[in-house]
């Protein structure tokens, strides 16, 4: 995709949060993390690349000492359907003991998330917690429910703060769907 397409996919895209919104939720989130975590000292991992906006936002408002790393694990690439999970960065042994607090872009179908909350507790974490920016409403269960949740968008592929649509517009300050 060349960049005229790139901004003719963003004209067809739909609105579905504002900047304002997120950057609200972003807010309401660190208050809520920061209520939960206050005493504690965990090890925040943002799961690389669709976490970077939201971790980015997110960590200047906590307020208590925290370790920061990063994972990888996707099961998208720049595509717009799953496929198996994909380790690009693994967590390592330095999680054991440790409250782990795992930074998301979106609760999708879970399968990612809870497969990085398994590996984490089997590389003996003490607690897992969950927070994402956006939870999918795809009117089904899913494998986990996230303990922190910015937004909630429509089941339809969405891209923006840190979601990308073909590896593209993860800068976005606002969240879009893609066009039908």
């Amino acid at each position: 995709m060349n960049a005229d397409e790139a901004r003719q996919l963003l004209a067809r895209a739909e609105p579905v949060v504002s900047a304002a919104q997120a950057e609200a939720a972003v807010e309401r989130l660190a208050a809520e993390i920061n209520a939960r975590l206050a005493g504690d000292f965990p090890l925040v991992l943002a799961i690389m690349g669709g976490a970077v906006v939201f971790a980015g936002r997110l960590l200047p408002r906590l307020a208590f000492p925290l370790e920061f790393g990063a994972i990888a694990a996707t099961r998208y690439g720049n595509t717009t359907s799953g496929a198996q999970i994909d380790w690009r960065l693994a967590p390592g042994e330095g999680v054991r003991g440790r409250t782990v607090l795992v930074l998301d872009d979106i609760l999708d179908e879970g399968i990612t998330l809870a497969a990085v909350r398994d590996r984490l507790l089997a590389l003996g974490a003490a607690q897992v917690l969950t927070a994402v920016f956006a939870d999918k409403a795809l009117g089904r269960a899913k494998p986990l429910a996230a303990d922190f949740v910015g937004v909630t968008v429509p089941d339809r592929y969405v891209f923006g703060f840190g979601m990308d649509a073909y590896g593209l517009w993860r800068n976005l300050p606002a969240v879009y769907a893609l066009g039908r």
